[in-house]
């Protein structure tokens, strides 16, 4: 299993405002957070869709991948505060404010998911799976347990 990861650093947004995007992208595959990230009307969604194909061209030039991009997924997204610039703002009679811009620090990490590998019985044939909502078969009456020695009985001294 592949697995690759990107980061951008010092990205100018808070780490709580990219963290509301990435939460809409972790644990989908990556061409459905790519569209995600296309149509969110969050500013640092561009930056984000950034890190995420640096992160699918990094996981196409390990080792061991398979070639298909669609076997991809967003193993983790999350964003880590970075430094802080602190400016002032005049106020009025004498008084100052200060600003707070904030930076980011935004990591990607996308993994591929495994080939589902299904084994058959050793005894031959594997059994066919049920349609949804179908009933399962009904067992003979002598495995329900209908005729038993005791409802014989039972039947013999009412006649």
């Amino acid at each position: 299993m592949v697995e690759a990861h990107a980061t951008a650093k010092y990205i100018r947004t808070s780490a709580q405002k990219a963290g509301l995007v990435l939460d809409l992208i972790r644990g989908r595959d990556v061409n459905h957070a790519l569209a995600t990230l296309r149509f969110a009307r969050k500013g640092v969604a561009r930056d984000i869709e950034k890190v995420l194909r640096s992160a699918i061209a990094n996981a196409q030039t390990k080792d061991g991948f398979g070639g298909d991009v669609d076997r991809l997924f967003v193993a983790a997204a999350f964003a880590n505060q970075g430094p802080s610039q602190k400016r002032i703002r005049p106020a009025p009679m004498g008084r100052a404010f200060r600003v707070v811009k904030r930076t980011a620090h935004l990591t990607v990490r996308v993994a591929e998911r495994p080939s589902k590998i299904v084994a058959a019985p050793e005894g031959g044939e594997a059994p066919r799976p049920r349609r949804a909502g179908a009933k399962p078969k009904a067992k003979p009456a002598a495995a329900r347990g209908a005729a038993t020695k005791t409802t014989a009985k039972k039947k013999e001294a009412k006649a």
